[in-house]
């Protein structure tokens, strides 16, 4: 199906077409029928979906229209509630995008930077408001933001906001939004909080859900190292040397180890630039920006902004931790191999973290293949279970086959005493 077969007005098939979009992707085609009909909407969907569009089409559509009607001081009729910095740049963009022909006006509003900028844009009207829930409520109890007129509202990435925190702030605001309006919750996961949630700000929503039992990471070269704790930075330069690696994400568990990992590969001459929550956002954009323009080779994040972060072509994604949730691992490794194309996928696993790596594997249900021989190899003692008394040491690429094997071997029988 065509955007044009979706009754999509003229403008936005204009900016679409500008753009290069003639099809929609599934979650679009089902999303734009339904909220274009006015229905509420509970979507879920891994990243890279193109779910902005899913519901920045349907609201430009519907506000173009009223424009058309109304006349007078532009007022926030739109909300999109969004957990990053870095998402809410891209929404904006999005709006901005799509919208290009359809007369209307949007900014966002986040926390980080100067307000006076953000203050200005609001005073002097917008249709379209996206924000970040602490840099919102600061400025609705400054009286500088006014939500009695919003007839579109949308939760965007909920289960992020549930992480890192923010469900007290979302609550807030959707006491202050009208009663009437149209809701749209999207959602990489629906974990109880949020389903509960849903169930309180939906009214008969349609449900859309495009998160496979079995997460589909098939376009994807996925390979593990295990690799000591103390030797994952040697590692990381190690393969950095390899030409084949055009650009890298590295995800770091921490600020503090992101930073790290930055230093030492500037010291090797590799270029590369940091992003987490506590640089500014002047930093965080213009990090990513050198990252997208190819002008830094590496960019080291924490799961807290990279959601945010959209790059085509991304040749490799790089889990330096594993991460703590299995579905983190899919919306980590989907930054490449994005719109069908190849990437690899490479994650560095020390004996801590080896219970991570299984519980990933059971989540995409395959063995993620191991890595040939490197140099830093991790080498795992392997203790008898009955005696504790070590007997072997085994490489990396014999581990699976050594657990196999102990696990189906009966255990045997204790010797009987000897009489006296």
């Amino acid at each position: 199906m065509s955007f044009e077969r979706l009754n999509i007005i003229e403008p936005i098939l204009r900016a679409l077409k500008k753009e290069g979009y003639t099809h929609p992707t599934p979650i679009q085609e089902q999303a734009i029928l339904a909220l274009l009909e006015h229905r509420d909407l509970l979507g879920s969907a891994q990243t890279g979906t193109g779910k902005t569009a899913a519901f920045a089409i349907p609201i430009i559509q519907h506000l173009h229209k009223a424009k058309m009607q109304l006349h007078g001081k532009r007022v926030i009729k739109a909300l999109i509630l969004t957990p990053t910095r870095e998402l809410a740049s891209q929404i904006g963009k999005s709006f901005s995008t799509y919208g290009e022909f359809a007369g209307l006006k949007n900014t966002i509003v986040v926390g980080g930077v100067s307000q006076r900028t953000q203050e200005h844009a609001l005073r002097s009207g917008v249709d379209i408001l996206v924000a970040t829930p602490g840099r919102l409520i600061d400025l609705i109890g400054q009286r500088l933001v006014n939500l009695k007129n919003v007839e579109f509202f949308v939760l965007d990435e909920a289960d992020h906001m549930l992480d890192m925190g923010f469900i007290r702030d979302v609550e807030k605001i959707i006491a202050v939004l009208p009663e009437k309006k149209q809701t749209m919750l999207f959602s990489a996961t629906i974990p109880p909080e949020i389903d509960k949630l849903s169930n309180r700000i939906l009214i008969d929503p349609v449900k859309i859900s495009l998160t496979p039992e079995s997460p589909s990471v098939e376009s994807i070269n996925q390979l593990v190292y295990h690799v000591s704790k103390s030797d994952k930075t040697r590692l990381l330069i190690h393969l950095l040397k390899d030409e084949a690696v055009v650009s890298a994400l590295v995800f770091s568990r921490t600020k503090h180890g992101a930073d790290n990992i930055a230093k030492k590969l500037i010291q090797e001459g590799i270029s590369c630039d940091v992003i987490h929550s506590n640089k500014a956002q002047f930093s965080r954009q213009h990090a990513l920006n050198r990252f997208k323009n190819l002008e830094s080779r590496v960019l080291v994040a924490t799961d807290i902004v990279a959601r945010g972060i959209d790059i085509d072509e991304l040749s490799h994604v790089i889990n330096y931790n594993l991460p703590e949730v299995p579905e983190a691992y899919v919306h980590r490794i989907g930054r490449t191999g994005r719109a069908g194309l190849g990437g690899t996928a490479i994650s560095f696993c020390d004996i801590e973290e080896r219970s991570l790596l299984k519980a990933i594997e059971k989540y995409i249900k395959k063995d993620i293949p191991i890595a040939a021989e490197h140099p830093y190899e991790l080498t795992f003692v392997a203790e008898d279970p009955r005696d504790k008394i070590v007997r072997k040491v085994y490489s990396s690429d014999r581990l699976r086959s050594y657990s196999s094997r102990r696990k189906s071997k009966p255990r045997r029988a204790a010797s009987p005493a000897k009489t006296q």
